[in-house]
């Protein structure tokens, strides 16, 4: 008698369930991808290979456990790699789908390709993704945060006109998924997993590269055993546990990202830095290099006085910032603009709400090894609006120097 939850407790074993792959650590992805097809028989990887495509195609390889099934090429979409992969990729997983055989497709990204953009691009064409997992290697997380070269001048670059760096690449992939796939790594030290935690800690933690995927129970030829489920790893467990698109966008989203907590472990720091009054533009812009380069990794929103009704978005890494216009605060809405605010967004301002300012605030994270908080903290109150300043009120504010336009291309 078949188990009609399948062998792997996928509730609906003739559909085809879709778990996604990144990272720039290139070993780790590999790793965790072969971990998941000896996991799941039966399952394939399908795999756009992006370092063709300066030949003007990008090459796909369909493999499995033992093997290349299939291989195949994409030419270039306006001269844009990741336009390939996105034209070429629902097709083949919908062709794998028809085919009935495959429980699991494990989408392995290229290097720099983003989960987010792929996820998004595998559910708008009507396919069920259960995972989306970044592989990491505990010991490249500093390095990779701290290299802000171009993407390009290592060849990673997705298109012709991609201008992201390595480090903002990697915290993206990294802050996305919800699983993080942890190489086994004999250069990682405490201080390396500590960094790893804090950075994204609310992700589950899933070691790879050690045993083998558990085997049934040994016939000793006296009994005859009762039909059992396969036993589901802790990575494909993962792998297979769901995974909901628009949840995932909103804990990135500036106005209610899921930042992290304060913590100081093992040399490493994560300093929450929340105010309710607004920044001097002209002071803050004059900070931002200190700022930048205080931290690892840094992120959230932050309200200057010359822009009340303006939310900016705050992300750094590598050395690198980038400050852009996230959309209104909500309590520069009317109210019956506030129908249209998804209710996550409303959730999160409501746990931030003055009295006199509505969600306006400031909301930094600072995470990173050897951090000085003291020195941080004293910086980004020097940054604030003073006493007097504030005193004079909303007109006042807004006749400040804009010195963020420029940054801001206004």
């Amino acid at each position: 008698m078949t188990d009609p939850s399948g062998p792997f407790g996928l509730s609906d074993p003739s559909g085809l369930s879709v778990v996604i792959v990144g990272g720039l650590h290139a070993d780790a992805r590999r790793a965790a991808v072969a971990r998941l097809l000896a996991d799941v028989p039966g399952s394939v990887a399908l795999h756009h290979d992006l370092a063709t495509a300066a030949a003007g195609t990008v090459v796909r390889t369909v493999r499995d456990a033992t093997g290349v099934l299939d291989a195949g090429e994409a030419p270039l979409v306006n001269d844009c790699a990741c336009c390939a992969l996105r034209e070429d990729l629902v097709p083949e997983l919908e062709r794998l789908a028809d085919a009935g055989r495959t429980p699991l497709a494990v989408v392995e990204l290229w290097d720099s390709v983003e989960p987010k953009a792929m996820a998004e691009v595998v559910t708008a064409g009507g396919l069920t993704v259960t995972g989306v997992l970044t592989a990491v290697d505990p010991a490249l997380v500093l390095p990779y945060l701290g290299n802000g070269d171009d993407l390009a001048d290592g060849g990673l670059a997705a298109a012709a006109t991609d201008q992201r760096t390595v480090a903002d690449t990697f915290a993206r992939q990294l802050e996305y998924a919800p699983v993080l796939a942890v190489a086994a790594s004999p250069e990682a030290d405490d201080e390396d997993r500590e960094l790893l935690a804090q950075l994204h800690p609310t992700a589950r933690q899933v070691p790879i590269g050690h045993g083998d995927p558990a085997g049934p129970p040994a016939d000793d030829g006296l009994t005859v055993p009762a039909p059992r489920r396969r036993p589901v790893s802790p990575l494909a467990e993962a792998a297979l546990a769901g995974f909901d698109v628009e949840a995932a966008a909103a804990a990135q989203h500036p106005a209610c990202a899921l930042l992290p907590a304060e913590a100081d472990a093992h040399g490493v720091s994560t300093l929450v830095w929340h105010r309710s009054r607004p920044f001097h533009p002209e002071r803050l812009y004059a900070a931002l290099e200190d700022l930048t380069c205080a931290a690892a990794r840094s992120r959230g929103r932050f309200w200057l006085a010359d822009k009340p009704d303006t939310l900016f978005h705050w992300d750094a890494a590598g050395g690198a910032l980038c400050v852009e216009s996230a959309g209104p605060w909500l309590a520069s809405l009317p109210d019956a603009a506030w129908e249209m605010v998804p209710p996550v967004r409303r959730a999160a301002a409501a746990l931030d709400w003055h009295p006199e300012h509505g969600d306006r605030g400031q909301h930094l994270v600072f995470t990173s090894p050897g951090l000085d908080r003291d020195g941080l903290e004293e910086l980004l109150e020097s940054c604030l609006l003073t006493d007097a300043e504030y005193a004079a009120g909303r007109d006042a504010w807004q006749r400040l120097p804009h010195a963020f336009d420029t940054l801001l291309e206004v």
